[in-house]
């Protein structure tokens, strides 16, 4: 049997305390989140997302005219901007649902998932496009260099004006992140198309037009890589990145009346929403301490850390001689400690 231990509540137990942090259908919360406000959110993305597909139309049209495969790849790339702007807006009104029985952490981990999605199919583009490229160094066709620096100017104008939009949501969510390095990237690439669109008028030669697609694809993939990879290591389980699991043990074992932890494990619900749990090594303490000693240990992880979705399991290390109910930890093996004076 087990001793769980909430800030409000402690229900009576044996060789172990569970201390739970967390919000889940009928348990007791012993702090608030902090979290951004989706509506807000959600009405960005809703706007960014209707222009971005209104110019993706107009651009391929453009394109095609124009006979410029740099218009036609940006057009590529923003029909692209619009599926992240289209998941990552769905994303967030799906973060927005309650929890269930079903799944108790909501569906948070769906704005990581939409990221991935948005990244690997971003990847794949971006080698099509250097495919097209290479047919065209081979052989070059003529660009009207008019239509195409036009259409590239409103394009820079679009993308950089979506950008500034986002850039503070995406400063805390992966998923919106992910969209706004769309975003930068396509404004980037815009301004490539303006050069090139300049420099096939100035000098009548056609082989800017593939080889600024080229440049284009390489900025494309060199973004989007770091977004696939940590999309993936937050749908593995992994440590969010920024989090040193190393510093948050030591910090964990400095705190007053704790000699040790094990078993430390962090993750993220969903983008931004890192959370923790492990096994904390306690004396041989009265149980109504271990309330003051949660409460402590959560300020510390979220301030320091950000965490605030926290789950800890209270062991013995020490127990006093005459006491047949304290059972120590005595495992050797994952334990992260720091030596107490």
């Amino acid at each position: 049997m087990l001793v769980c231990a909430t800030a409000e509540r402690l229900c009576s137990a044996d060789t172990s305390v569970w201390a739970v942090s967390h919000n889940v259908p009928g348990m007791a919360h012993d702090h608030s989140h902090a979290h951004h406000h989706p509506d807000g959110v959600s009405r960005k993305l809703a706007a960014a997302t209707l222009a971005t597909a209104i110019f993706v139309a107009v651009e391929i049209g453009v394109g095609i005219a124009a006979n410029s495969l740099a218009l036609l790849g940006d057009a590529l790339h923003n029909f692209t901007d619009a599926l992240a702007l289209t998941l990552a807006f769905a994303a967030v009104r799906l973060s927005k649902r309650p929890a269930t029985t079903a799944k108790t952490y909501g569906y948070h981990r769906a704005g990581v998932l939409a990221a991935f999605i948005n990244a690997a199919t971003l990847v794949a583009l971006t080698f099509y496009l250097f495919y097209e490229a290479w047919q065209r160094f081979r052989r070059p066709e003529p660009v009207q260099s008019g239509m195409m620096l036009m259409t590239a100017i409103a394009a820079l104008v679009l993308n950089s004006g979506i950008t500034w939009l986002l850039q503070r949501e995406g400063a805390h969510d992966i998923n919106v992140r992910a969209a706004v390095i769309h975003m930068i990237g396509d404004a980037i690439a815009s301004a490539g198309i303006i050069a090139a669109a300049l420099l096939i008028r100035s000098t009548g030669s056609a082989i800017f037009d593939p080889l600024v697609s080229v440049l284009i694809g390489a900025l494309i993939l060199g973004s989007s890589w770091g977004i696939l990879r940590e999309a993936v290591n937050l749908l593995l389980e992994g440590t969010p990145i920024g989090i040193d699991i190393d510093a948050v043990a030591r910090s964990l074992s400095a705190e007053d009346g704790v000699y040790g932890v094990h078993h430390l494990h962090i993750w993220a619900i969903g983008p931004a929403r890192p959370a923790l749990s492990c096994h904390v090594m306690l004396g041989d303490v009265p149980l109504r301490t271990t309330g003051d000693i949660l409460r402590r240990i959560g300020a510390m992880l979220e301030r320091d850390y950000g965490i605030v979705h926290i789950t800890l399991q209270f062991e013995f290390a020490t127990c006093s001689a005459d006491d047949p109910f304290c059972i120590p930890f005595t495992a050797t093996a994952d334990v992260r400690s720091v030596e107490r004076v």
